[in-house]
C-alpha cells in the first residue's frame, strides 16, 4: 500500500505503528537485561568461599560479658565499667562454668585490635586474648570473667 504525502490519516497510523514497535523492542531489551541480572545472582561463583570478616575499626565495639567466677554481681560491675569507657555491652549472663581461674577476652570477628582494646580497659593481659571467630555471632568480643576479677580495673 502506497501512502500519499497528503494522506494524514495513513501517516499517523504508520507513525503510531512504528512508535509502538520501538517501545516493544525497548521493553524486550529491559526484560532481557533484568532476566540476565537475576540469573547472574542465582549462579554460584567459584572462588574464595571463606566468610568475610567484619571491619569494625570505626564502629562501636559490642561486647558480651559472661561471669565464670561464681561471684554475684560481678558481671554487672564489669558492664557498668565498660560502658563508662564507651564500650557497648549488649549481653550479660553466667558462663556455663563457674570455676574459671583467669579472665579471658575472646575475639569473635577477626579484629584483635578490638579485643585488645577491651582487654586493656579491663586490665587483662594481651596473652589472655584468644580468637574464636564465629560469623553467626553479632558481637565483636566476649569477656569471660575468671576468679582473678578482684585484681582487674573494674573492681579497683
Amino acid at each position: 500500500m502506497k501512502l500519499k504525502p497528503n494522506d494524514k490519516k495513513n501517516w499517523s497510523k504508520l507513525f503510531l505503528t512504528w512508535t509502538l514497535n520501538v517501545i516493544i523492542f525497548l521493553l524486550f531489551i529491559i526484560v532481557a537485561y533484568l532476566f540476565y541480572a537475576f540469573l547472574s545472582q542465582q549462579i554460584p561463583t567459584t572462588g574464595n568461599n571463606q566468610p568475610t570478616l567484619i571491619d569494625t575499626s570505626r564502629q562501636i565495639i559490642q561486647v558480651e560479658i559472661l561471669n565464670g567466677s561464681g561471684g554475684k554481681g560481678i558481671a554487672a560491675k564489669f558492664t557498668n565499667y565498660l560502658r563508662t569507657k564507651g564500650i557497648d555491652v549488649v549481653d550479660t549472663r553466667n558462663y556455663r562454668s563457674s570455676d574459671i581461674e583467669e579472665t579471658i577476652v575472646i575475639d569473635r570477628i577477626g579484629n584483635l585490635q578490638n579485643a585488645s582494646q577491651v582487654a586493656n580497659a579491663l586490665g587483662v593481659s594481651d596473652t589472655k586474648i584468644i580468637q574464636q571467630i564465629n560469623t553467626d555471632y553479632f558481637i565483636a568480643v566476649t569477656v569471660v570473667i575468671g576468679k582473678d576479677y578482684p585484681k582487674l580495673k573494674p573492681m579497683m
